[in-house]
């Protein structure tokens, strides 16, 4: 597995509208997407910085991924997301190589991506997304 650059670093937030006026008014980002993900049960806000974007995650579930991350450990820096060319190539490239997989296979994901996540406890407990443009190569 060889990423070509990281995606998007995915931040952990309360508030989505408050956590998106933040990102304009401070740093004069433009927020380009708002988008609901709901097997994740997260609605997301997107900005681009050079090559790189930043994901807002809001909870929409008391119970979702997202909201029990934010209980467990405040608002901030959730996970970091590498592109790379064949997600299917690298889940089996992570496996081959003792790392847990929390998707075995690649499933939707915002802005039409295909994504799987690496286990954080195999991760130095980062928790490590893998995004592709189409899972069709397997």
């Amino acid at each position: 597995m060889k990423p070509s650059h990281i995606e998007h670093i995915g931040l952990a937030v309360r508030n989505l509208e408050e956590s998106i006026r933040y990102w304009e008014d401070v740093f004069g980002l433009q927020c380009y997407r708002v988008e609901e993900v709901a097997d994740q049960k997260v609605r997301t806000a997107f900005f681009k910085i050079g090559d790189t974007k930043i994901e807002l995650l809001e909870s929409m579930d008391a119970e979702g991924p997202v909201a029990r991350f934010i209980e467990k450990k405040g608002e901030g820096v959730h996970h970091i997301a590498f592109a790379v060319d064949n997600i299917n190539k690298a889940l089996r490239d992570a496996e081959e190589k003792g790392i847990d997989l929390i998707d075995a296979a690649p499933r939707p994901g915002a802005e039409g991506l295909q994504i799987a996540f690496l286990h954080p406890k195999s991760t130095h407990g980062v928790l490590t997304e893998l995004c592709s443009k189409s899972a069709d190569e397997k």
